[in-house]
């Protein structure tokens, strides 16, 4: 198996960062964020079937040139995790009671750098 370019947490092991961090609701405007500083910042799911913040990564990744860590939080499903990549997410936290094993495998059944037009933005 080849390791996913995407990160997983368990929603029982994450531990935001005390500093660097910016949640963002997923209704933000993001042309009035300001991203100094920031190296990680946390896009919100509320729920399984709002997608808002796969418009804000892809947003964050071309328009505003964020190069550093996107995370997925929230009611985050294993079943989302091959389009959170697509977006440019690097880390995802699982929603309780989904499978960290699961998840792992099926994520390896894609390709390291699949991407609907080019390589997977990243995190510098």
């Amino acid at each position: 198996m080849s390791q996913s370019p995407l990160t997983l947490i368990p929603a029982n092991h994450y531990q935001p960062e005390p500093q660097g961090l910016l949640t963002l609701p997923n209704d933000a405007d993001l042309s009035s964020v300001d991203l100094t500083g920031i190296s990680v910042i946390a896009l919100q799911f509320p729920a399984f079937t709002d997608g808002r913040a796969y418009t804000q990564a892809q947003l964050l990744r071309r328009r505003a040139h964020y190069t550093g860590v996107l995370r997925a939080v929230g009611d985050v499903r294993i079943d989302q995790l091959q389009l959170m990549q697509r977006c440019g997410f690097d880390q995802a936290v699982l929603a309780p009671g989904e499978s960290l094993d699961h998840a792992q495998r099926l994520l390896a059944l894609f390709p390291e750098g699949f991407y609907q037009d080019g390589p997977i933005p990243r995190a510098a």
